[in-house]
């Protein structure tokens, strides 16, 4: 069955409605078969997808294609990763959505250097390399802001706070008032849209930001019209780790109080989960906007023990400066891959924060290999929400449904010819028992075996004399 969409209408290539992108991804998610999907009014999920964005050379025309799209908020803990590289430890949506489009990217180049018809890749001048068609780019949607730095936005106001300003507990011991602080902290509020996060109970309040709920919203009923559909498509690579470029990166450290000098009258921040990267800079815990650090590496918190696995801000940072083509694909690219835009749904957002933790930081990379630069995409938001996200499932739950929590299951769809659909929980395959861990059975398409072994059939299907230098 088809499970993506198309989108063709006139217009400028550099034009790019919002609206249009969150509607086009939110479409495809809805053609996915029931399999992996959030439980309605129970359990709640992130969404990311790649956007490829052609314009026909002999005319106008920007066709949209969804060629990766991505759900998720897990990630394992250190201790449950492999050295064989069969699990999959990051399995947030934008990861996830990422690790598709190399998938995708690796079936095109296979296409290409087969001599076949490739709607991604063309010859590039260097021997052996190639690079993207003209008019071909990329975009990057996500339905909430990316876990560490980008989510560390102020509160305008108390309607849009998601948990009232946090104030010492000291200030309440012994009264009624603190005790009532710490029951409101624990239960769910019926009636409001907010929660309370207790400093005593930092790791349950971690917990749920990890999550990266968000404010209570609506879905807006005004959306743009696609003219075409037809399918989504992804691929993606397994490299997570941070190369010798990104060394260089000189990331500035701005104090608890520099994040106050973005809005001098906001009372409080939203919380990220995600936690300092050990031997760096900490986090302050003081109450309102002084609870976090600002500008610095992060690693996502696991449950009951710490990740390796950096904040989604810090890995979209690396693909702003890196590319997010991995380091396997880089041998068959004269140039790395950049997202020229990043489409960011309904949620607490700040374009000025977004661009501190993608860009600004980032800024001073310099000395990069031939073929990189830092390559700031622009930025935009759009006003239709998920409708599977956190704030939408509280709104829609209702009594006997039982706990909301985050959908355990993790959902990646590619547009490849063979297994564009891959399910996984606790990295591996989604349903697989005990017995077969260890087995190809149990193994994701995005775990970086797979890919490595996705790769080395590219390698293969490469005639000897056109491999790149660095691979002969």
């Amino acid at each position: 069955m088809p499970v993506s969409l198309q989108l063709s209408e006139p217009g400028r290539f550099n034009m790019v409605n919002a609206d249009e992108i969150a509607k086009l991804c939110y479409d495809c998610f809805s053609q996915l078969p029931r399999r992996g999907k959030p439980e309605p009014g129970r359990e709640w999920t992130l969404l990311a997808a790649v956007v490829q964005i052609t314009r026909c050379a002999d005319s106008d025309t920007v066709r949209k294609e969804v060629v990766s799209l991505g759900t998720g908020t897990k990630c394992i803990g250190q201790t449950h990763m492999s050295p064989n590289g069969d699990v999959l430890n990051d399995s947030h949506a934008e990861v996830i959505a990422r690790r598709g489009c190399i998938r995708y990217l690796i079936q095109e180049l296979h296409r290409a250097v087969s001599g076949g018809d490739s709607s991604v890749f063309c010859r590039a001048d260097q021997p052996g390399k190639w690079r993207l068609q003209p008019g071909v780019s990329f975009l990057f949607f996500t339905s909430h802001t990316p876990c560490g730095d980008a989510s560390i936005i102020p509160m305008i106001s108390s309607q849009s706070q998601p948990c009232p300003p946090v104030t010492s507990e000291k200030s309440h011991e012994g009264t009624d008032v603190g005790r009532d602080l710490k029951r409101k902290a624990e239960e769910p509020s019926e009636g409001q849209n907010t929660k309370l996060a207790r400093l005593e109970d930092q790791e349950t309040a971690e917990r749920r930001l990890q999550d990266r709920g968000d404010t209570k919203t609506s879905v807006p009923s005004n959306s743009s019209k696609s003219d075409d559909s037809s399918q989504c498509q992804s691929t993606e690579t397994p490299l997570e780790t941070v190369s010798q470029a990104s060394a260089h990166m000189e990331i500035k450290t701005r104090g608890p109080s520099d994040g106050a000098e973005l809005n001098p009258q906001v009372p409080d921040i939203h919380r990220t989960g995600a936690k300092c990267v050990p031997g760096g800079p900490a986090d302050p815990l003081h109450p309102g906007t002084g609870y976090h650090s600002t500008g610095v590496l992060r690693v996502k918190p696991g449950r009951g023990e710490r990740t390796l696995s950096l904040s989604c801000s810090d890995k979209l940072a690396q693909w702003v400066v890196l590319g997010f083509q991995g380091a396997l694909l880089s041998h068959y690219l004269q140039e790395a891959l950049y997202f020229s835009i990043m489409v960011v749904g309904k949620c607490p957002y700040s374009k000025e924060v977004m661009e501190r933790a993608l860009v600004t930081r980032c800024s001073h990379v310099s000395d990069l290999p031939a073929g990189f630069s830092v390559s700031p995409p622009v930025l935009l938001q759009s006003s239709l929400e998920f409708p599977f996200s956190q704030a939408q499932t509280e709104l829609r739950h209702q009594a006997g449904q039982g706990r909301i929590s985050p959908c355990g299951a993790a959902i990646s769809w590619c547009n490849v010819t063979e297994q564009p659909l891959d399910v996984t929980a606790n990295g591996y395959k989604h349903g697989v028992t005990k017995k077969a861990l260890g087995t190809a059975k149990a193994r994701s398409l995005l775990c970086k075996l797979e890919l490595f072994h996705s790769f080395l059939s590219l390698v293969s299907a490469t005639e000897p004399s056109a491999l790149p230098n660095s691979l002969r």
